[in-house]
């Protein structure tokens, strides 16, 4: 009997070790590197979003592995303010930066940044491309040495972005929104996010026997403008086959405060040349066709160099020890609303892609010699085919991402930050999502809600309404978005002590999602707001302002039946 005994555990002995190299289960003691990439100005335009049109293999691929958040939302639709609200998990009202004319470290308090807080637990941070803001906004240095173990990499073709370089049918250069080139005609025979996607993988093998966990950040430069991207993408996208925006038009209800005039698209040549009136426009629609094949173009463009860089994982034995994150800054308007651009309140100025793999907890860990990444040639005709990954619908917030990497990565948990919290260096303004990550909710979470906002110079639409300096800003609109709604309110605004005043109430948005996906249909007017509205004033931050208003609003939406 104990010759049994002993031969019944030897052999659960062997199960347990089989079972452990075929990497079914995590363990969680040992240290993840972080591979972080960041497109700009994307929206969720991705296969593994159940977009009909785009093809994006690589990304597609790495859902299928991943958990995939598809309610996800920035905190301001504007590349530098949104970068630093989800760099330092904070909240722009927070940092105090809605331009791009200030460093948070000086104008608002010394915050402990992302990849500043990985460094500081051992791990070589290392920054290539747009991963902070250019300029004032990240010190004129990507926030070295603070964030970063060695000076950030910036491609060297990247200052020929804005100059004359698109060429024309008459053979003449301008500086055009489409943007579509031969690559070895471009200055230094190459473009940005080509150098971004090899420097991105010299530092992979560099680190590859490093004894050091790495943080790495690659920003991708696309599909922000211009549409400067190597013209055989173009090819993926028959014109043909485009259509427009399911909802062109400006909405009726829509406050002129609400609407953003697109201004940095105006400036380019091939736009001015067609004489669009200020501020609506509209763009012709076979120019309209046109920006949405580009704007597609630079995604596949953009999927290309992703698949790249997830290859080399792969290729230098990293794939299981690597959390990878991919994400956007903020989303961008393909004529929705007659809008374009982002610098609104919109779901498609707001709403971002938020992929996370976590090798053992995602899916199982790599067996041997297994590919977790093969790199997927876009043009090879026939879409490929793959699972959903573990899709969670929950409302999130890109100052989600700080306090959920440090937890998969087993570093000390952040503190949520206090109501004021201009004098601490580390706390967290969003939410740890990593048991979301571990096992996502069966049950749909009605009260999780994202709270972006956007500054406004005036009521009325003006040439720097996109995008108003601190100065100048005189409105703020702070939206409110749940599973079920979208509710704004634009209030008045002091630049000075950067607070708003919420019983100065300019206009508000209200859309029920259900019967409104698009957000066409403004029914605030609808509503008795004006009790609650009176009481907003009272509390001490907006976002515990709105939040009881939304408490307020939602048990009378549910009462009448609507919710």
């Amino acid at each position: 009997i104990c010759i049994m005994f002993v031969s019944t555990w030897m052999w659960l002995f062997i199960l347990i070790l089989h079972v452990l190299e075929a990497g079914v289960f995590a363990v969680d003691s040992k240290q993840f590197n972080i591979l972080y990439l960041i497109a700009d100005d994307l929206r969720p335009t991705l296969g593994c979003y159940s977009d009909p049109v785009v093809k994006s293999p690589n990304i597609d691929q790495l859902a299928s592995v991943s958990t995939v958040f598809h309610n996800a939302y920035a905190q301001q639709a504007v590349c530098g303010p949104s970068r630093v609200s989800f760099l330092t998990s904070r909240r722009p009202d927070t940092t105090k930066l809605y331009d791009f004319n200030s460093y948070w470290r000086v104008h608002a308090g010394n915050y402990t940044t992302l990849p500043q807080y990985f460094k500081s637990n051992g791990y070589t941070t290392l920054s290539v491309g747009k991963v902070f803001h250019p300029g004032i906004a990240s010190n004129h240095s990507d926030d070295y040495p603070y964030s970063w173990s060695v000076p950030p990499y910036h491609p060297p073709s990247f200052k020929y972005e804005k100059r004359k370089v698109c060429k024309d049918k008459d053979g003449t250069l301008h500086s055009n929104l489409l943007c579509a080139v031969d690559v070895s005609e471009m200055p230094l025979g190459t473009l940005p996010d080509i150098e971004n996607t090899a420097e991105a993988i010299r530092l992979l093998e560099s680190m590859k026997d490093s004894h050091h966990p790495f943080f790495l950040a690659v920003g991708f430069y696309k599909p922000h403008i211009p549409f400067r991207i190597p013209r055989e993408y173009l090819k993926l996208y028959p014109i043909e086959s485009m259509t427009l925006a399911p909802d062109p038009d400006v909405p009726k209800k829509l406050p002129n405060v609400a609407y953003n005039p697109w201004t940095d698209i105006r400036k380019r040549e091939d736009v001015q040349a067609l004489n669009l009136s200020f501020p609506y426009g509209p763009i012709p629609k076979d120019f309209q066709l046109q920006i949405r094949q580009h704007y597609f173009a630079s995604v596949s463009y953009v999927d290309a160099q992703v698949g790249s860089i997830l290859q080399a994982l792969d290729d230098f034995g990293l794939a299981k020890d690597t959390i990878v994150v991919f994400s956007s800054d903020h989303g961008w308007s393909l004529g929705e609303h007659g809008e374009w651009a982002k610098y609104s309140n919109f779901d498609v100025a707001t709403r971002v892609p938020l992929i996370v793999y976590k090798p053992g907890v995602t899916s199982p860990f790599p067996r041997p010699g297994e590919k977790t990444f093969p790199c997927i040639d876009v043009f090879q005709g026939t879409r490929e085919q793959f699972g959903k990954g573990r899709g969670v619908e929950r409302v999130v917030e890109l100052v989600d991402v700080f306090p959920t990497l440090s937890h998969l990565a087993g570093l000390s948990p952040l503190r949520h930050c206090p109501s004021s919290s201009f004098k601490i260096e580390l706390c967290t303004e969003g939410s740890n999502l990593a048991n979301l990550i571990r096992n996502p909710e069966r049950e749909l979470n009605r009260e999780a809600y994202s709270f972006s906002q956007y500054p406004r110079p005036s009521d009325s639409i003006q040439e720097n309404s996109d995008l108003p300096d601190l100065a100048d800003i005189r409105i703020m609109g702070y939206s409110i978005r749940s599973t079920d709604y979208r509710y704004t309110l634009w209030v008045g605004f002091d630049p000075v002590r950067c607070q708003p005043n919420m019983t100065d109430i300019h206009a508000g948005e209200m859309y029920l999602l259900a019967e409104d996906p698009g957000e066409d249909n403004n029914v605030f007017d609808e509503f008795d707001h004006a009790t609650v509205l009176r009481k907003l004033g009272m509390l001490p931050s907006w976002t515990e302002s709105l939040k009881h208003h939304v408490m307020y609003l939602s048990s009378g939406l549910k009462s009448k039946g609507i919710l």
